[in-house]
């Protein structure tokens, strides 16, 4: 995916983010792609795979955590001693539980969501459609399918649920365009989502353990930010880990700055995804902002670099820089 446009019904804006080491393209593999592709990595880099293995207990040895208790699929009871336990285990991840993990910080789950697929329907890179207390966005993935997401205030979930399918499609009058490409194309899976958005931030270390993805970090998933944070975390705490098990640095220490990384690169953006998630819409200034764009095709560029991860989102929404833009647009008038 190269390009984005941002529908307000009265007007869009369209372009692409500016590249990052040269690169501007974004992906959006289906999970059962992707998981092979990475359980496969690992294994060739070396890694045990225990598929059907249940973690039933961390345990601890003077306050550390220790190793762990499990289940083979067969049954046979495993423990296993480690140096550092990893939690990568997703929203509802076990071994935070279990290491009795804190969240620092957390905001309310103020949306809901649903997403599915279809065949036979084009899009033009990726289709984001806000709308008043609803948001929609449409994107290409593998084997020529486009999934749509939607989202709908929390509050309304009982009824999105009772009628996923008629709500969804409640929701594309408001998307005219959408709505007539949709209906020409055919559901080519179930529809799955979720009332249970919740937005944190999660202890990512202790003696003898860490976490990492949406086990240590859940911003709302309107942005498509989680696997792409992922992925740069457990970067991040691999060669944390690699500093502290050889002895370069205190394991501690270089968890801790795991940690300080994490949380300096992922609130911007939790702070965005939640105020996106409230689906009111935008403040005056920035309706003026958007308007302002109009035409701008170099700084609506910038804008979908901020959205996408390109430029930092500080960075572009900050007073002055929003205040160059109006200027600039004020001058040309």
């Amino acid at each position: 995916m190269h390009s984005y446009r941002l529908d307000f019904g009265l007007f869009s804006l369209q372009g692409s983010p500016p590249p990052v080491d040269g690169v501007a393209t974004a992906y959006a593999p289906r999970r059962a792609v992707l998981d092979k592709i990475l359980v496969d990595g690992a294994v060739e880099a070396g890694a045990e795979l225990r598929e059907s293995f249940s973690v039933q207990e961390v345990y601890f040895e003077d306050g550390r955590a220790a190793g762990i208790r499990g289940r083979t699929r067969n049954g046979t009871s495993v423990t296993d001693k480690a140096l550092l336990i990893i939690g990568a285990d997703g929203l509802h991840s076990s071994i935070a539980r279990m290491v009795g993990a804190a969240i620092d910080q957390q905001k309310p789950a103020v949306a809901c969501a649903y997403y599915t697929y279809w065949s036979g329907v084009s899009v033009e890179g990726v289709e984001l459609y806000p709308r008043d207390h609803r948001i929609a966005i449409a994107f290409p993935t593998n084997d020529n399918l486009v999934c749509t997401f939607m989202e709908w205030p929390r509050e309304e979930f009982h009824i999105v649920r009772a009628d996923v399918e008629g709500q969804c499609m409640k929701t594309l009058k408001l998307i005219p365009g959408l709505e007539e490409r949709i209906r020409n194309g055919t559901r080519a899976e179930r529809f799955l989502g979720s009332g249970d958005l919740p937005n944190f931030f999660r202890k990512a270390h202790g003696p003898g353990w860490a976490l990492v993805g949406d086990a240590g970090c859940h911003k709302d998933p309107n942005g498509a930010h989680g696997i792409s944070d992922a992925f740069r975390d457990a970067e991040r705490l691999a060669d944390a880990v690699d500093h502290g098990l050889s002895g370069r640095q205190p394991l501690e220490a270089a968890l801790a700055e795991y940690e300080r990384q994490r949380n300096e690169s992922s609130l911007p953006t939790f702070e965005f995804n939640f105020q996106l998630a409230t689906l009111q819409p935008p403040p005056p200034e920035m309706q003026e902002l958007f308007g302002a764009l109009r035409g701008n095709s170099l700084e609506t560029d910038r804008l979908i670099g901020a959205i996408t991860g390109t430029i930092p989102i500080p960075e572009f929404f900050s007073p002055g820089n929003i205040q160059r833009i109006l200027r600039a647009i004020s001058e040309a008038r």
